[in-house]
C-alpha cells in the first residue's frame, strides 16, 4: 500500500509540474477555459497530495495506545 501511495505521489508531484509548464496562448479560441480548468485540476492534485502526506504520518495511532 505504500509503494503505491508514494507512486500517486509521485505523479502527483509530476502531474502539478506539467501544469506549470504549461505557457497559456491567449491568442488561441478556448484557452482562458483551459487555464481555468488546469487551475482547478491543478488544485484538486494538490489537495490531494496534502491529503496523501498526511496519511503517511501517524497521527497518534500507536504511541497513545501503548501508554494506556
Amino acid at each position: 500500500m505504500a509503494v503505491k501511495r508514494q507512486r500517486l505521489v509521485h505523479e502527483l508531484r509530476e502531474f502539478i509540474a506539467a501544469l506549470d509548464r504549461r505557457v497559456p496562448r491567449v491568442e488561441r479560441a478556448g484557452e482562458r477555459a483551459i487555464a481555468r480548468d488546469a487551475a482547478t485540476l491543478r488544485a484538486r492534485a494538490e489537495k490531494r497530495l496534502r491529503e496523501l502526506e498526511s496519511e503517511e504520518r501517524p497521527v497518534g495511532g500507536s504511541a497513545r495506545a501503548s501508554r494506556a
